[in-house]
């Protein structure tokens, strides 16, 4: 299987069946998809975690003592602290609802950042009870820097437009060419 064939949505729901049904297959797939993905019980402890959760978080989870996330520190979109225990995770499980649409910020231990978007998803029993989690975690880093710059450039655009000097006009167009080589730097990269 390709990772690139399958779109984050196609393999978080290939996650679910594999958690679900227990199927041992399916787990060994996700082990090597280089897509972030990890599993807790029905109490937050983490139970799972795929190879690439271990180069997201820059830490290796400890099952069953880690609660609620594989990152070392979590920290809202904004930068305030995040409890582990107030994190997307610990709200799917709580409120038995999968959690969209929200970003986090990872702190690793080496203090680098990595902002990301979760995907917690419930996973119930035969009889409707939670028996924990999954979550499949989307880096946006770069993207997220890409718009930065590719902002940036703009605005030296903007500025260069609006000034008569030559050479200040000069500098800004260089700075712009700067920021957007950087921004298709990054793109590449990913």
């Amino acid at each position: 299987m390709q990772q690139g064939a399958l779109s984050f949505e196609e393999i978080l729901d290939l996650a679910v069946e594999a958690f679900s049904a227990r199927e041992p297959s399916g787990i060994e797939i996700l082990d090597e998809l280089p897509v972030p993905i990890y599993t807790t019980d029905c109490e937050g402890r983490v139970s799972y975690f795929n190879k690439a959760c271990v180069a997201f978080a820059g830490r290796t989870p400890v099952p069953g003592q880690d609660l609620w996330c594989v990152t070392w520190k979590l920290f809202t979109g904004e930068g305030a602290a995040l409890p582990h225990d107030q994190c997307p995770m610990a709200v799917a499980i709580a409120e038995r609802r999968p959690v969209r649409g929200v970003e986090a910020i990872a702190e690793r231990p080496d203090g680098t950042r990595v902002r990301f978007r979760p995907y917690p998803t419930p996973l119930f029993d035969a009889d409707g009870a939670v028996i924990g989690a999954v979550n499949l975690v989307m880096d946006v880093t770069d993207r997220k820097q890409v718009a930065h710059l590719r902002s940036q450039a703009e605005r030296c655009r903007r500025l260069a437009r609006s000034i008569e000097d030559a050479s200040t006009r000069k500098t800004l167009s260089t700075m712009a060419e700067d920021y957007e080589e950087r921004a298709r730097s990054l793109v590449r990269l990913n």
